[in-house]
Parts: structure tokens; sequence; C-alpha cells
């Protein structure tokens, strides 16, 4: 039986972009299904009834929700190239604990930086370098945080790098210059195709996100 593999995801999503990096790092062809938001598909709501979020990866017919369970489900079913986590349990266990950080803490802190003003605005700002920061401790002078390899971490944290320049952009603050080595390693990654086709261009997200605060009036 051939795999089909559709992918219901968002373009400027940071979630959808992990699976969209994983799917990339693996090879695999996949229907891509943009979602509109604010008018949820019935085949989203279907096949995510319980978060009715995206991304979902829908393989045979079957969904897989939340994303980082998904790029663990492709890793486990594609195991045949370029894996994505560690083959040791400890260092497989590492890489979870790390992108686990990711969604508890980086998430929050840049909505906290673009949904706020004023003294909550820089201390979300301080927040989120002080997390990149830990980061960057955890990544040292590997070139991934895997080591040589590009992997689970990676495509944990990557995507988000993708929303810096529209956060600095109207907080007026440069990521850059407080995290060096961090955005080094954005580079080296964004240098594999496979990555760089997969990630949302800054612009068009600020352009994205421009439109939310305006819709919101934040």
């Amino acid at each position: 039986m051939s795999d089909h593999v559709v992918l219901l995801d968002s373009y400027p999503s940071m979630f959808g972009m992990r699976v969209r990096i994983a799917l990339a790092e693996k090879g695999i062809e996949y229907e891509y299904k943009e979602e509109d938001l604010s008018n949820k598909s019935p085949l989203l709501l279907k096949m995510n009834p319980v978060h009715k979020k995206i991304p979902v990866l829908i393989h045979n017919g079957r969904p897989v929700c939340e994303s980082l369970v998904e790029v663990q489900y492709i890793d486990e079913v594609w195991k045949d190239k370029s894996p994505l986590l560690p083959s040791q349990p400890y260092q497989r266990a590492q890489a979870r604990f790390w992108a686990d950080y990711v969604d508890k803490k980086i998430y929050d802190a840049v909505r906290n930086i673009w949904t706020t003003k004023g003294e909550e605005q820089e201390t979300a700002k301080k927040e989120l370098i002080d997390y990149l920061k830990v980061l960057e401790g955890e990544l040292g002078d590997k070139p991934y945080f895997g080591g040589e390899s590009f992997g689970f971490v990676d495509i944990a944290l990557l995507p988000f790098s993708t929303w810096f320049y529209a956060y600095e952009s109207l907080c007026n603050f440069s990521i850059e210059a407080k995290c060096p080595i961090l955005i080094a390693w954005v580079n080296r990654c964004k240098e594999k195709e496979t990555v760089s086709k997969s990630l949302a261009d800054p612009h068009k997200v600020y352009e994205y996100l421009l439109g939310i605060k305006k819709k919101f009036g934040i």
C-alpha cells in the first residue's frame, strides 16, 4: 500500500513548519492543505476534534495531532532516512526535554512580546532573551543541538526564528545582538535546502502579524 500523506497547516505557523521540515528531511511527498483559521474546514474539525488546531498530519486517512508528536511519528514511520531523534535512550530523553522547554518557555515569551505594551513588553523581551540564552548554553559550540547532525531540537526551535524579524520590527530590539551564537545556528540550519524551503518568509510573517494585531486591536 502506498503512503498517502496530507498536512493541514497554515503558512506562518511555527508548529506547522516543524512538520514541513521533518517531512522534507525524510523526503516524503505529501499534499499540503492551507487552513483558514478563522473559518476552519470540516476536514480539520473532523481530524482534530479535541483541539481543532493545525497542524494535523493525515497518514493513510488517520490523523496525528500536535507538532512534536507528529515529528516523532514521522521519524518512527520513515526510519530509513535522516534520523531526527538520537538512537540512544538517554540522548533521546534529553532531546525531548529541550523540545518541551521550547514549547513551555519560548512560545509564551514571544506571545507576550507582541500582545503587551510598555513595561510588560520590556519584561517579555527580557524573558525571551533569557530563555534563548539558556538554549545557547545547551547548543554551546556544537553545529546542531544534537551534535553533528540536524535533528529534533533544531526542528522544535528553528521555526520560531521566522518570527524574530516581526518581533524586532514591532518592539525595537535585536535578538542577534543578545544571542549571536543562536542566530549563527539559525543561519547554519537555513543552509540546508530541506529547511529553507520549509520555513515561512519572515517578511510575510511580519505582514501576517500586523494583520492579526489590527484585527484584534492589539
